[in-house]
């Protein structure tokens, strides 16, 4: 692990029991990978390439079969389930195609959660979770619901609350994907600015090639396999 890289994966592989058919499928197969610090990578490939499979065991969302992924110097599976969620609430933060905010709170209560569990005050948490909404784009909207936004809207909702436990990384899946092409060439550009400026780690599961192409560097997933991506 060089000094720089925040998150290593070494030889990782990942099987599933395929029940009354007998044997295992192997859909993550000895995986090496490197994420330094500030640094966009893309994982591309077609559905069912196991994508969303390998930002799990990145995030420590799932256990490997095999292998291990460190993450600022600690082994997910050196942790205790109580341990592993501290571990990650403070430096991994998610945002995924559907935002998956709690429909009861507020844009500024969702954005605030993260915070809170992380152990901040009320107050703490709600004035960075305001700096956040703002920067997103959204400080006229803090006491919206989400049914009251945009899809636009809610996705940087979700991005704000990516970001609420200052991570060292953030795990994307299809951040764009359930948006119209203006509003994700807009979440996107968000997203870039936000990498300069926070200088947090980006790691984004797409399909679309306009997307990585914006991106620092692009490794493909093929049938488990990660290749280096060539253009």
């Amino acid at each position: 692990m060089t000094s720089k890289a925040i998150l290593t994966a070494a030889n990782l592989q990942r099987d599933y029991n395929q029940g009354d058919c007998g044997g295992l499928l192997r859909v993550i197969k000895a995986i090496d990978l490197e994420i330094m610090h500030g640094e966009k990578l893309a994982i591309v490939g077609v559905s069912g390439s196991g994508k969303s499979t390998l930002l799990n065991l990145l995030g420590g969302l799932d256990d490997p079969t095999a292998g291990s992924v460190t993450l600022k110097g600690k082994n997910w599976m050196d942790l205790d389930p109580s341990q592993r969620a501290a571990w990650r609430n403070q430096h991994i933060g998610f945002v995924y195609q559907f935002h998956h905010l709690l429909n009861e709170f507020s844009a500024l209560e969702n954005v605030s959660l993260p915070s809170l569990i992380g152990g901040e005050s009320v107050h703490s948490s709600e004035q960075y979770a305001k700096q956040l909404l703002t920067r997103v784009g959204l400080g006229q909207r803090l006491h919206h619901r989400p049914a009251e936004l945009s899809g636009g809207e809610r996705q940087r909702v979700a991005i704000a609350r990516a970001l609420a436990a200052k991570p060292s990384l953030v795990l994307m899946d299809e951040p764009t994907g359930n948006l119209d092409p203006k509003t994700a060439s807009a979440v996107l550009n968000l997203l870039i600015a936000l990498n300069r400026e926070l200088n947090i780690s980006f790691v984004v599961v797409t399909h679309d090639p306009a997307i990585a192409q914006q991106l620092d560097r692009t490794v493909r997933l093929v049938d488990g396999v990660l290749e280096p991506h060539l253009d």
